[in-house]
């Protein structure tokens, strides 16, 4: 068995542009964990990005270096977010691996490296996308091939549009997270039980 690779060169899709419906409209990447914001939490579990574009509204306060673009048109869902980020990074210099991360699982921070040495120790896969014990697979919760991605959203409208219906064909290997790594914030109920404010 051959060694795993080299640490993956990624970039970031952080999606923070939802509606909180069941949350009368209270943005989720705002809400706090022990004094730091959903928002803030996701951005520190993918530091060591190449690059990272979070898709949110303009008003978000964001690190220097982190990219913000907008859905077309707002509120359209995560698969327009997901074509809105790689737009934004397709400015900046290449990377192999594009990992997409919605910003209201307080536990994703666990499933980051988990899909990093999945990527270390099968490069040839096209990708490699959490699993919970007992779950679903979670895309926003996934690491990419770049150009296995970009290929998945070309020339195609992704406006209100589920994202497995773009990468439902690609051979995606599964990794199985803990499952407090996945699980997201829809309700209070789930902002009790997480410990958030």
């Amino acid at each position: 068995m051959s060694a795993p690779g080299p640490t993956p060169v990624f970039h970031a899709v952080v999606l923070a542009g939802g509606r909180s419906a069941r949350l009368g409209g209270r943005p989720k990447a705002r809400l706090r964990r022990e004094g730091r914001t959903l928002l803030e939490l996701t951005l520190d579990a993918v530091r060591e990005a190449a690059g990272v574009v979070v898709v949110g509204p303009p008003d978000l306060a964001l690190p220097e270096g982190v990219l913000l673009t907008r859905e077309d048109p707002p509120f359209s869902g995560p698969a327009a977010g997901i074509a809105a980020g790689l737009r934004a990074l397709g400015d900046l210099p290449g990377a192999d691996w594009t990992m997409t991360l919605a910003c209201d699982m307080p536990g994703v921070s666990r499933a980051v490296p988990l899909l990093l040495a999945a990527a270390r120790s099968e490069p040839g896969a096209a990708g490699h996308v959490c699993v919970p014990p007992g779950g679903h697979r979670q895309p926003l919760a996934a690491l990419y091939r770049s150009d296995a991605l970009r290929g998945a959203f070309a020339g195609r409208d992704a406006a209100d549009r589920s994202v497995f219906s773009f990468v439902r064909e690609l051979p995606l290997r599964d990794v199985t997270v803990p499952e407090d790594a996945t699980a997201d914030v829809d309700t209070w109920d789930d902002v009790q039980r997480h410990h958030l404010t």
